[in-house]
């Protein structure tokens, strides 16, 4: 089309909704700025490389600046340039020189190439962050892109996992599929690669429910990091959160439409889609950061600015700047976001990045903050999975359990706790017992439930499972940073050797280390949380902090040996066990009260003798093998009745040597059968114990035993035990080329019970 053509043409528009909206005849653009004197549309051609035309936006509606292209379609490229005072030191940093993303932009072309003209001021002048640049930054920008969302979604139905039966397994979606054997090259790293049936097939043969992935959302290298040949990978830098980044993709400029069948993919087997989501801060920095959107559309709106002086940012992410969540129009640009995701895109939950920030007003974090409330009022939002990460490092930013009812948290009160148990600290069985329990000194309150609890042992943020059993000291050399980065206090221990070893018996220990703590994750009350490739031994080499290793350090290594094999087929068989017996999943938090009612304690904590643990003996420093008794009994609603669940003995032993245990005597049976125990690779040799038998519990390791019932009305607790008995003794292939229809029959016959 003419230059001009499109200029002559264009009308009013609408103010709603903000972005640029395809509605079948042409497209409306509106863009939200209280503080802007005009604001220019730029048109580029496909490519994002040459600017076609500039369009004043016509009209200026309850702060939003709108205009309708009749001629416009789906793929036009376009920007914002954005004019207003320049007044840094009143917090106003408008440059119509430098050309902007649109916030609401569902689609981005082309990447950010690092220049002085992407900054708003002259990088080389005194006081430089209070001088004009006048460069245009046109050409190193990548531009935003008007999409058509028309995508046939064809029987997808998401699978709505009860919160009870969640299981979260946290990946990225570059570094799974990287090294995949069964993925195509040119679809590794990608959505496409992700969503491959050989890929899919192996998550859901594992039994866990959701996947829970790394940023998505459009983000920016930052550029101190490709100066040293690195890469932001892990993709906590957002610019966009509308827009899921090129970089996935196979194909970019459907960059779109190939996340929405992945997520088709993964939905079809049975999988949910969680998010992690960083709407605590952008990749424009402080103030001497890179004006790219946000800081030019209106800089005093969209960031926490100092009161006293807004030329500086509030940084209570430590990443320079500080999203406004106290501004409406900011917080009315999240939840549409997570509207867009949730609807449009079809996510099943998100995990939200330093959360605090969410719920953060001038004076510290408000449980009571209008985000947190409107997304547990919203129609669509409110049938999400809502996940917090409960820190930042603003005042009074720790806030595990501080969320209110609806919310799930990441609860590093676990992570913490059972590392330094199983690493042998003293002290450590009553705050053990606590975590065993979903942590209720935290979120028993206000109703919440124990899923509100996510109990995680690893995560991206970290030593894997298999380092953190094998390396003593961090070893993030490869970040260039002199080891600084990263954390120092890990809870890990080596066993003597500092990596990888050939000794036979620190290699045995380190196995059964890794079973005790994956094993612990997954028997704990509330909701357990795996990290990617934990399940075979996954290693990073020692490094903490691979924000920036876009390499093998951080990619997924499936080339599987005999004992990477056994571990996944073990974790596999524990969420078997997990989720046949409701008692391990309990939704009611456990008190250990007496109900006079039922005649029962619905947990009792037991000493080695079998007897009930004292208040005294939870002083003992040097305690370190008890028992949780979780009984069958006990109410499992709030109905007032007894429920028909399995009686369970859940021992752990972090001692150094053996520990016999007694058995106890309890209402229902008199037979324990074993069904786990770490130190026992052979599932065939698992037995059956009467009551005030003796046990013993092998030096560091986990057993689990299930009462027998007596009575005839516990058929299905039978069937359930038998069950599981039947697949912990069939082999189940672990190789991803091998998973296939005798896996998924094996996953079915132990999770239907």
């Amino acid at each position: 089309m003419p230059p001009g053509i499109m200029k002559s043409r264009v009308s009013e528009g609408s103010p709603n909704p903000c972005g640029a909206t395809w509605d079948g005849l042409g497209v409306n653009f509106a863009l939200f700025s209280a503080h802007a004197t005009k604001v220019e549309l730029c048109l580029f051609d496909d490519a994002g490389e040459q600017e076609l035309e500039r369009i004043e936006l016509p009209e200026y509606s309850n702060e939003v600046w709108h205009g309708y292209l009749p001629d416009a379609r789906p793929g036009t490229t376009y920007g914002y340039r954005v004019h207003g005072p320049y007044e840094p030191e009143a917090g106003h940093r408008f440059n119509p020189n430098k050309l902007v993303l649109d916030p609401y932009a569902k689609a981005h072309v082309g990447a950010l190439k690092w220049d002085h003209a992407c900054f708003g001021y002259t990088l080389d002048a005194e006081a430089a962050d209070l001088t004009f640049d006048t460069r245009d930054s046109a050409p190193f920008m990548p531009k935003s892109r008007v999409i058509d969302p028309a995508f046939s979604w064809g029987r997808e139905r998401a699978p709505s996992i009860p919160w009870d039966r969640t299981i979260i397994y946290e990946t990225h979606v570059r570094g799974y599929t990287m090294r995949h054997p069964a993925v195509p090259e040119n679809l590794r790293g990608t959505f496409s690669g992700l969503g491959r049936k050989e890929v899919v097939d192996y998550i859901r043969s594992l039994g866990v429910t959701s996947v829970e992935l790394l940023p998505v959302h459009a983000f920016v290298n930052d550029s101190y990091l490709l100066d040293k040949g690195l890469t932001n990978y892990w993709g906590y830098n957002s610019i966009g959160f509308f827009a899921p980044d090129p970089r996935y993709s196979a194909v970019p400029d459907f960059v779109f439409s190939e996340f929405k069948e992945m997520v088709a993919r993964l939905h079809d087997a049975g999988l949910e889609v969680i998010l992690d989501v960083v709407y605590n801060h952008t990749a424009e920095g402080n103030e001497r950061g890179p004006t790219l959107s946000f800081r030019g559309i209106d800089n005093a709106s969209y960031y926490r600015l100092m009161p006293d002086n807004p030329r500086y940012y509030i940084n209570d992410t430590g990443t320079g700047n500080t999203v406004n969540m106290s501004h409406a129009r900011v917080v009315q640009m999240v939840t549409d976001s997570l509207r867009y995701w949730a609807s449009e895109m079809r996510v099943d939950g998100f995990r939200f990045d330093l959360g605090t920030i969410l719920a953060r007003e001038s004076d510290g974090f408000n449980e009571a903050h209008g985000f947190l409330q409107s997304c547990l009022q919203d129609p669509v939002l409110s049938n999400t999975k809502l996940i917090a990460e409960p820190w930042d490092i603003g005042p009074g930013g720790y806030q595990v359990g501080g969320f209110p009812p609806g919310w799930a948290e990441w609860n590093d009160k676990f992570r913490d706790t059972v590392r330094g148990y199983w690493k042998g600290d003293e002290g450590k069985q009553a705050a053990m017992a606590t975590r065993l329990a979903a942590s209720a000194d935290c979120f028993n309150r206000r109703g919440r439930k124990p899923w509100a609890s996510v109990n995680f042992i690893t995560a991206h943020d970290g030593f894997t499972l298999n380092d953190m059993v094998s390396y003593n000291e961090k070893h993030n050399e490869a970040n260039g940073e002199d080891g600084r980065d990263g954390h120092s206090d890990n809870n890990s221990w080596n066993f003597g050797v500092e990596g990888p070893t050939d000794d036979p018996e620190i290699v045995e220990l380190r196995e059964r280390q890794k079973r005790n703590l994956l094993a612990t994750l997954l028997l704990s009350q509330g909701t357990p949380m795996v990290l990617a490739g934990d399940e075979f031994g996954r290693s990073q080499e020692g490094n903490n902090n691979a924000y920036c290793q876009d390499n093998d350090i951080s990619w997924v290594d499936w080339n599987f040996g005999e004992k990477e094999v056994e571990l996944a087929e073990f974790v596999r068989k524990v969420i078997v066990l997990r989720q046949s017996f409701p008692i391990l999943r309990r939704s009611r938090f456990l008190t250990g009260a007496y109900n006079p009612d039922l005649d029962v304690r619905d947990v009792r904590w037991l000493s080695p003798t079998g007897q009930d643990i004292e208040d005294a003996q939870w002083d003992d420093v040097n305690a370190r093998c008890f028992g949780m008794l979780l009984d069958g009994r006990a109410q499992a609603s709030g109905i007032k009745r007894p429920a028909m669940d399995a009686t369970a003995l859940l021992v752990l032993n972090a001692f150094h040597d053996m520990v016999n245990f007694i058995l106890p005597e309890v209402v229902g049976g008199q037979v324990w059968r074993c069904l786990l125990d770490t130190n026992i690779p052979d599932d065939s040799k698992r037995e059956s114990f009467r009551t005030g038998d003796s046990y013993g519990i092998t030096g560091r390791s986990v057993v689990l035993f299930v009462l027998e019932p007596e009575n005839q009305r516990s058929v299905a607790l039978r069937r359930a035990i038998e069950g599981f008995r039947q697949m912990a003794e069939r082999p189940i292939p672990v190789a991803t080329l091998e998973t296939g229809p005798e896996a998924d029959r094996a996953l079915a016959d132990g999770v239907s019970l």
